[in-house]
């Protein structure tokens, strides 16, 4: 993925993309928030990572792109108020299960935690260290499901 696409892939995500009716704005980060349809599609945190790191250098920058910062702003701030806070429109309306919750406060927390952390100059490799631990937890819940 090149940084045009990241960028096409972004807007997408944060449902401001211009073409609101793209499958990937409906099921998108944002997208499958609202409406709910009783899942969270742990794809879309992968991807939004992977859109992280093809971008981390423009958050490096001195001079930073407006659309870029925005959108990353605007998945964290929605799916925080949409799904993650008391009066959030699934906790409040009891859409969204206890094990789903966490599910999105920790996607949220390494995704915020890793632009901050570009936003500040970190560096990519602390700015992925806790998705990189996640990627290895999960790994390893799979492997003792599977026994």
């Amino acid at each position: 993925m090149n940084k045009e696409q990241a960028v096409e892939r972004l807007k997408m995500h944060a449902f401001v993309h211009d073409d609101l009716e793209h499958e990937k704005v409906e099921q998108g980060f944002l997208g499958m928030l609202r409406p709910y349809r009783g899942k969270l599609i742990e794809q879309n945190f992968h991807e939004l990572m992977e859109i992280l790191d093809v971008l981390s250098d423009e958050l490096e920058k001195e001079n930073l792109d407006r659309t870029i910062v925005s959108c990353f702003w605007s998945l964290c701030q929605y799916a925080r108020a949409w799904a993650i806070e008391p009066n959030g429109m699934l906790r409040s309306n009891e859409l969204i299960t206890d094990e789903e919750l966490q599910q999105m406060a920790d996607w949220v927390e390494l995704l915020s935690y890793a632009v901050a952390t570009l936003l500040e100059g970190g560096g990519r490799e602390e700015a992925f260290w806790g998705y990189k631990e996640y990627l290895s937890e999960q790994e390893r819940i799979r492997k003792q499901k599977s026994y």
